[in-house]
């Protein structure tokens, strides 16, 4: 079973993740500071459970933060997802927004004021209603406090004001245009629980349960790697889940999780390897997805740590700044051998950086652009840019000593560890030798720029704000001890230039023009070598679940989605026909609302941010 991200944020993702305390792909143990003792015993497995109906998923990443101002990893948003709701959600078909906490939203003339009419009908899960003034709040504080900024402060920095006239009604004032207004993926808290707390970078909400909030579940517990409980909120809008318990079980190990899903101890894994996966598809009351994913791999280079204002950290590869040395990394490696060898048919060619999964902004080099796999051309491209080989057929660096990368994996990542061994035999080939470093937590070296190269990748949203920002001066830390929101440290005026025009540009095909010239740029400057775009291949109980929704809803995934659709649409396998049919009626119910309120929405809104995290999402 491999890891997931971001991310996000996905931030990243879905949002702008500025604590990007780890990378996609990551079953790290890293827990920040202050996280919350064990909490009672670990959840019981559905069967066992003879008085309600329990959907377990097992998972490959433990949780950053249950804080939403903090987190960036896919686990933690995706919580979020469950647990707050945002101004706007996604169409499960189509990933256009729709109505979410706001009912409908409308630009002025000179679209520098945004106007949103908040729904009446959501309660918090303690009572209180939920209003305007819960989401002008939020959002203000992320603007007034760096503390709450990590994880959503790009979507707010081009925001003048906000104000909230009305319990209904939600007002925001730009400095100029921006793209994302129907795709701000900020998770919107009660305003009387978070204005009593104090440190914001300190406080991960991981103490007191349950956890006040007004999505469609509500966070009941919680055990560092072990553990995140959920009921649902009977109370919730759009109607309860249908399980009686949602919980998210961590699993370090793959092969457990699989296991644990054969014995039913689990109700679905994501994640799998193609030999879990064919060996799931021959199972009885197991059903495997495999779909286009929303994710791309890569293999990120240490470009010189710094921060904002230009100072060093970190000990990089000095090679490294060369852009010659970079192709040449990257046209040794062998993308259809990674595709056939490694994810063996379950994922796409790496091209550019966002996956095409998402057609409006999927780019590819032509063919004079390409970085080919050619290993004479990248041993060239090494002798032109100074770095030869010695007697003993090693490369050397300007200090004369032999050429050997650190490069930053997974431990848990079995793809990882595989193309690191393709990397060490082609790159060995040039005469450079590499070091993998796999690691649990790769976040301390990573976040110190203690690393040459590593491997990298995002959730992409069907907005892909997000994972650009990643890659802006902007997103860069403050200080060399700072958690800043930037992915691997990239600074390049000429990209910061294009990402500043396409979050002002309104009009979709003009913006999907500008977003393609930015990937063509981060694949000209050889910062980011995409090798992958692999498939969402996870499974499931039908036993357990009789049916759940994907995104998109033809052929999509399951875990991670851009919204709550998978988990508030699954239908207990047990449950009666009168228990409500399909999850995906509510699904539809809410779409075709959405799309009355789009259509007088204006242009755009067919747009939307990130990973998320990858991250966030």
């Amino acid at each position: 079973m491999n890891t997931q991200d971001q991310h996000g944020r996905a931030r990243p993702g879905p949002r702008g993740r500025r604590s990007r305390t780890l990378r996609f792909g990551t079953a790290a143990l890293m827990l920040w500071a202050g996280l919350a003792t064990p909490l009672g015993p670990a959840p019981q497995r559905a069967e066992a459970a003879e008085d309600k109906q329990v959907l377990t998923v097992a998972v490959a990443q433990s949780v950053d933060s249950l804080s939403p101002f903090l987190a960036s990893r896919l686990v933690s948003t995706s919580i979020h997802r469950l647990t707050y709701e945002y101004l706007t959600n996604y169409d499960p078909k189509d990933a256009r927004p729709i109505p979410g906490f706001a009912t409908k939203w409308s630009p002025s003339a000179d679209k520098l004021t945004w106007t949103y009419t908040i729904r009446s009908d959501s309660t918090w899960s303690d009572g209180k209603k939920a209003t305007a003034e819960d989401a002008a709040w939020t959002f203000n504080k992320i603007m007034t406090d760096e503390g709450a900024a990590p994880a959503n402060g790009s979507y707010v920095t081009n925001f003048r004001k906000v104000t909230a006239p009305s319990p209904t009604k939600l007002v925001i004032e730009l400095k100029k245009p921006q793209a994302t207004m129907a795709a701000l993926d900020v998770p919107i808290v009660p305003k009387h629980i978070w204005e009593k707390v104090g440190d914001f970078s300190e406080f991960n909400n991981d103490k007191t349960f349950p956890i006040v909030g007004n999505g469609p579940f509500v966070l009941t517990g919680y055990k560092p790697d072990s553990y995140v409980r959920l009921k649902p909120n009977k109370d919730f809008w759009r109607g309860a889940p249908k399980f009686d318990e949602l919980v998210f079980r961590y699993y370090k190990d793959g092969d457990a999780a699989v296991a644990a899903l054969q014995k039913g101890e689990v109700s679905f894994v994501q994640g799998l390897t193609p030999a879990q996966a064919a060996a799931l598809e021959k199972q009885k009351n197991i059903k495997v997805n495999d779909a286009p994913g929303r994710r791309f791999y890569a293999l990120a280079t240490n470009p010189g740590a710094r921060t904002k204002d230009g100072e060093r950290f970190g000990d990089g590869h000095e090679s490294l700044l060369d852009e010659k040395v970079r192709h040449a990394l990257f046209m040794a490696v062998d993308r259809e051998t990674i595709i056939d060898k490694v994810f063996q048919g379950h994922a796409v060619k790496g091209e550019g950086y966002i996956p095409p999964r998402f057609p409006q902004y999927f780019w590819k080099p032509s063919a004079g652009q390409e970085l080919a796999h050619d290993p004479a051309k990248a041993a060239q491209l090494l002798d032109e840019a100074g770095y030869r080989k010695n007697g003993d057929g090693k490369r050397v660096g300007k200090d004369g000593k032999p050429i050997n990368y650190r490069v930053l994996c997974h431990a848990t990542d079995p793809n990882d560890k595989a193309v690191g061994q393709y990397l060490t035999e082609w790159w060995g080939e040039l005469g450079i030798g590499v070091t993998l470093n796999c690691l649990d937590n790769v976040s301390d070296p990573w976040l110190a720029g203690t690393y040459d190269l590593a491997f990298d990748g995002w959730s992409v949203n069907p907005d892909p704000d997000f994972v650009l920002s990643i890659h802006t001066c902007a997103a860069l830390p403050t200080t060399p001890d700072a958690i800043g929101a930037t992915d691997n440290f990239i600074c390049d005026k000429k990209y910061d230039d294009l990402y500043a025009q396409q979050l002002a540009e309104y009009d979709p095909a003009r913006r999907a023009e500008i977003v393609k010239r930015m990937e063509s740029r981060l694949y000209d400057t050889g910062y980011m070598n995409v090798m992958a775009y692999p498939n969402a291949v996870e499974a499931y109980r039908t036993d357990q679940i009789k049916s759940i929704e994907t995104m998109p809803s033809d052929a999509g995934n399951i875990y991670g989605q851009d919204g709550y659709w998978s988990w508030w649409s699954a239908v207990p396998a047990a449950a009666e026909e009168s228990s409500g049919g399909s999850g995906s009626t509510g699904v539809v119910v809410g779409v075709v609302a959405g799309v009355v309120v789009l259509a007088g929405a204006g242009v755009f809104l067919a747009m939307r941010r990130r990973s998320t995290a990858d991250d966030r999402e």
